[in-house]
C-alpha cells in the first residue's frame, strides 16, 4: 500500500509492499485464481552474482558443494544409487545435493557444474515409471513423497535455466500419480507430513505454467493431507529443521485458500518459536536437533540445514507477499549464521552454529542434544543432511537479488553486486550493474543500460534498521520521505546511462535481550558484531585436500562489556575498513572491525565445552577495562555474541 504522503501514481513515492494490482507480461507471476503475487523470480541466469557473493559461490564450486561426488566424501552419490538407475535405494541426500548444484551451475554460468548436475538430472527423469511415480521405488514402496520435493526444486532450476520440456511432462505425470493416490495413503507421517509446503509449492510452480485445473484439487489435498499450523506449532515442527522450512506451508496455501488465517498462521508460528528460542541475534532458532524447553540460552545452537531451509522459506514469502520483513530475516541469517557454518574455503561444514560458540572440537560432550562430532569442520557425510544441503543456501540467495514485479517493473530486494538483465516497460531488454560494498558498505550504485528510452517502475527496498535512507537520480537527490521497511519506487522514463545511488547509513545499534539475563549484542546496519577469539585449526582426520578440522580458542572469550550509560551506541568505533574482498567472512580478511572496552569475567567459564549462560547483567566485577576488538558475527566461527554488562 501507498505512503499517505505520496500516491503510488507519483513518479516517486513509498509503499509498504509492491503492488498486486496489474501485470507483468515476461515473466511468470499467479495464475487465477490463485493469489495476485507481488513479486516473481526472473529466470535463473539472469542475474549475474560479483564481488563478495560471486567469491563465495565460486568457492561453492571448488569446495565441498561443486565435488561433493569426488574422493568419497558423500557414499549417497554414486551409480548404485535409486536416482540413477530407477532399481537401488536412495533417498534424500542426493536429492538435497541436486538441488543446491543445479543451482549453482546456472547462477554462475559454470560448464562443468552444469554437465555434472545434468548428468544427475536426466538420470531422474528417466526413473519415471508409467504412473507418473519417478525416483528410487523403494520410496515408493513405503509411500515416502518427501525425497521427490527437493528433487523436483533441481528439476525446476534446470527447466528455468533451459526450457526442458520434460520436466514439465514429468511433473504433470508425478502429480497425476499423486492425485491418485487413495488419500489415507498420501503424505503420512515422518517428514513427509511437516514438510508437504514444498511439494504444494512446486505444484503452484506447475500450475502457473500449464494452466491445469486439477493441479489446484491436488494442492487442497497435500494442505489437508499435511500438518495444520492454524492452531498451533505442529508438534514435529520443534525438530529446527522441520521448523525453518515448514512454517512457511499455511503462507504457500493461501495463496489458494485466500483466507488470511492461513497467512496469520505463518507469522504468528514464526513470532512464537522465536519469541522463546531465537532471543539472540543471527536470525536462527535454538534447535541443537530439537527446540527444548529451558534450552533457549546463546549457547545452544542450530543446524546448517536449518539456515539455509530458514533463507528460503524468506525467500519464498517475499514473492508471496512482497513484505520486506522477510528480506530483512534472510539477510540476517545469511550474513551473521550461514556464513559461519562452513570453512572459510567452504571445503567443510560443522552441523551446528550458535550465538555464542567459542569450542568447535570432535568431542562428543557439549550443551547439545546429541552426542557425537557436532562442530568440528568436515567435509565427510558424518553430517548427512547438512552436507547434501548447504549448497541452496548461497545460490538462492543470488536468484533473489532482485525480483520481477507488476506493471512490468523490477525490484531490487537483497543488495549486492552483481548485474541483472531483464525484460520491462514496453518489452525492452535493459541491463542494471548494480556496484555495492553491502553488508559492509552503506552504498547502493546502480547504471542502467537500455538499448532505448523505457519507462518502468524501479522499487527499492529499505531495511528495517534504516531510518535515513536517500535516493539520488542521475545525482539529483529525490524528495521521499523513506521509512525503515518499505519500498522506494521510480517510476519514470529511464534512459541509457541513467544512475540511481541508494545511501542507507548504518548506526551502532545496542540491543538487549532479556531472556539472556539482560545480556547485549552489537549491531551496525544489517551485520551484529562478536568478540575476535585467535584460532588456532588442528587437522585431526582427513586427507591434506578434504581435512577435518578442530578450531580452538587461542584468546580468552568471558568478556563483558563496558558501555556508555547515557548512549550504549557510542561505546563502539570502526577501528578497520578495507576493500571487500572475495572472501569476506573470516577473521583476518573481514574489511570492516570495531573496537570496544570490556572486562574479563572469571567465573563465565565453559559448560560441557560449551560458554555457559550468559552471566546476569549488569555485573560488577574487579577486572581491568581492556580494549577487545569485535568483527562481524558471520566471520567470528568462535564468538561471543551476546556479551554481559560490566558496570
Amino acid at each position: 500500500m501507498a505512503s499517505a504522503a505520496q500516491p503510488i501514481g507519483a513518479e516517486t513515492c513509498v509503499v509498504d509492499t509492491p503492488p498486486t494490482e496489474g501485470v507483468n507480461e515476461f515473466y511468470v507471476f499467479n495464475r487465477a485464481p490463485l493469489l495476485p503475487n507481488p513479486l516473481a523470480k526472473l529466470p535463473i541466469g539472469a542475474i549475474t552474482p560479483k564481488g563478495w557473493l560471486r567469491g563465495q559461490l565460486d568457492l561453492m564450486v571448488d569446495g565441498m558443494t561443486g565435488r561433493l561426488d569426488e574422493g568419497k566424501l558423500s557414499q549417497y552419490i554414486h551409480e548404485n544409487s535409486g536416482w540413477w538407475d530407477g532399481r537401488s535405494v536412495g533417498w534424500e541426500e542426493l536429492p538435497y545435493w541436486i538441488k543446491g548444484l543445479a543451482a549453482l551451475g546456472y547462477v554462475t554460468d559454470n560448464r562443468a557444474i552444469k554437465a555434472k548436475a545434468r548428468r544427475w538430472l536426466d538420470s531422474a527423469i528417466a526413473t519415471q515409471q508409467p504412473d507418473g511415480y519417478f525416483g528410487p521405488p523403494c520410496n515408493k514402496q513405503t509411500l515416502d513423497s518427501w525425497p521427490n520435493m527437493p528433487m523436483l526444486f533441481a528439476l525446476q532450476s534446470h527447466y528455468e535455466a533451459t526450457g526442458d520440456k520434460r520436466v514439465i511432462d514429468l511433473m504433470t505425470k508425478y502429480f497425476r500419480y499423486q492425485l491418485n493416490l487413495p488419500k489415507e495413503d498420501f503424505l503420512q507421517g515422518s517428514w513427509q507430513k511437516i514438510r508437504a509446503g514444498d511439494n504444494l509449492e512446486s505444484v503452484y510452480w506447475l500450475y502457473n505454467r500449464t494452466g491445469e485445473p486439477w493441479l489446484l484439487d491436488l494442492g487442497k489435498v497435500i494442505h489437508e493431507r499435511t500438518h495444520d499450523w492454524t492452531i498451533e506449532i505442529p508438534k514435529p515442527a520443534y525438530h529446527g529443521v522441520n521448523f525453518t522450512q515448514s512454517f512457511r506451508e499455511p503462507a504457500v496455501f493461501y495463496q489458494q485458500s485466500l483466507d488470511k488465517k492461513h497467512l496469520e498462521a505463518t507469522e504468528r508460528s514464526y513470532n512464537e518459536m522465536t519469541g522463546e528460542y531465537g532471543q539472540f541475534p543471527g536470525g536462527m532458532i535454538a534447535a541443537d536437533e530439537n527446540c527444548r524447553p529451558g534450552k533457549t540460552g546463546a549457547e545452544q545452537a542450530a543446524e546448517t540445514c536449518g539456515m539455509v531451509e530458514f533463507m528460503y522459506s524468506d525467500e519464498s514469502l517475499l514473492r508471496i507477499t512482497g513484505d520486506p520483513k522477510y528480506a530483512d530475516r534472510c539477510e540476517d541469517i545469511a550474513f551473521n549464521s550461514f556464513s559461519a557454518s562452513m570453512m572459510p574455503n567452504l571445503k567443510g561444514l560443522h552441523y551446528l552454529t550458535a550465538a555464542n560458540h567459542v569450542m568447535c572440537d570432535k568431542g562428543g560432550t557439549h550443551c547439545y542434544q546429541n552426542g557425537g562430532m557436532m562442530v568440528a569442520y568436515s567435509p565427510t557425510d558424518g553430517y548427512r543432511c547438512c552436507q547434501h544441503n548447504v549448497g541452496q543456501g548461497w545460490p538462492y540467495y543470488a536468484e533473489h537479488l532482485w525480483l520481477a514485479a507488476r506493471g512490468n517493473g523490477l525490484a531490487a530486494l537483497l543488495y549486492a553486486a552483481c548485474e541483472v538483465e531483464a525484460k520491462v516497460g514496453d518489452g525492452t531488454t535493459v541491463r542494471i550493474v548494480e556496484d555495492t560494498d553491502y553488508p559492509f558498505g552503506e552504498e547502493v550504485k546502480l547504471t542502467l543500460h537500455t538499448p532505448k528510452a523505457v519507462r518502468f517502475p524501479l522499487m527499492l527496498r529499505v531495511p528495517r534498521w534504516c531510518g535515513k535512507a536517500k535516493v539520488a537520480v542521475n545525482g539529483e537527490r529525490l524528495r521521499v520521505k523513506a521509512k525503515p521497511l518499505s519500498y522506494i519506487v521510480i517510476d519514470r522514463v529511464w534512459k541509457d546511462g541513467d544512475t540511481v545511488k541508494l545511501d542507507l547509513p548504518m548506526e551502532f545499534k545496542v540491543t538487549t535481550w532479556a531472556k539472556q539475563n539482560d545480556g547485549v549484542s552489537v549491531s551496525r546496519g544489517p551485520l551484529s558484531y562478536s568478540l575476535k577469539i585467535g584460532e588456532n585449526w588442528v587437522k585431526f582426520a582427513g586427507s591434506d585436500e578434504w581435512p577435518e578440522l578442530e578450531l580452538l580458542p587461542t584468546t580468552p572469550w568471558n568478556y563483558a562489556l563496558v558501555l556508555d550509560a547515557e548512549n550504549p551506541a557510542k561505546s563502539f568505533k570502526i577501528s578497520k575498513r578495507t576493500a571487500v574482498p572475495a572472501q569476506p567472512f573470516a577473521p583476518d580478511t573481514t574489511p570492516i572491525a570495531l573496537t570496544a572496552k570490556a572486562r574479563k569475567v572469571p567465573e563465565w567459564t565453559l559448560v560441557l565445552n560449551c560458554p555457559g549462560p550468559v552471566p546476569v547483567s549488569p555485573l560488577v566485577t574487579n577486572e581491568p577495562v581492556e580494549e577487545v576488538t569485535l568483527i562481524p558475527m558471520g566471520a567470528a566461527r568462535l564468538r561471543i555474541s551476546v556479551f554481559p554488562v560490566a558496570k
